[in-house]
């Protein structure tokens, strides 16, 4: 990290409108990094990404959708056919999102037995 996180979240100026809070309130959102990854394999519609992600309401993945556009991660092309179609890819800045979210991701796998096993001992405890 080039920034010492404590001079990020220790300036006074920033309090309220951090940036490292900003981004990761939005990248931390339940759907997005699942998003970001099925559009880091190929552009899709909107419908393919539903079936990508059927846990998902349509109402919930439009209104991510549209929360990703207007944070430049993604963007949205329709096209001139009857009924509309829309496809949704990464733009530059989504497509930079894609190695430090890659690195989370396996993070995530490696850890996970531990978190799961830490999970265990302390409701075992707490019971």
């Amino acid at each position: 990290m080039s920034i010492p996180i404590s001079a990020v979240l220790g300036n006074a100026e920033l309090q309220g409108k951090c940036p490292v809070r900003d981004v990761l309130d939005h990248l931390a959102a339940k759907w997005t990094t699942l998003i970001l990854v099925a559009l880091g394999e190929r552009p899709l519609r909107f419908g393919e990404l539903h079936r990508a992600l059927p846990d998902i309401s349509k109402r919930m993945l439009t209104q991510s959708l549209r929360d990703l556009e207007r944070d430049g991660l993604i963007t949205r092309h329709v096209f001139p056919t009857k009924p509309p179609s829309v496809e949704y890819r990464l733009s530059g800045l989504g497509r930079s999102m894609l190695v430090p979210l890659g690195a989370l991701i396996d993070w995530a796998a490696q850890v996970h037995p531990a978190i799961l096993q830490a999970r265990q001992a302390y409701d075992a405890q707490a019971a």
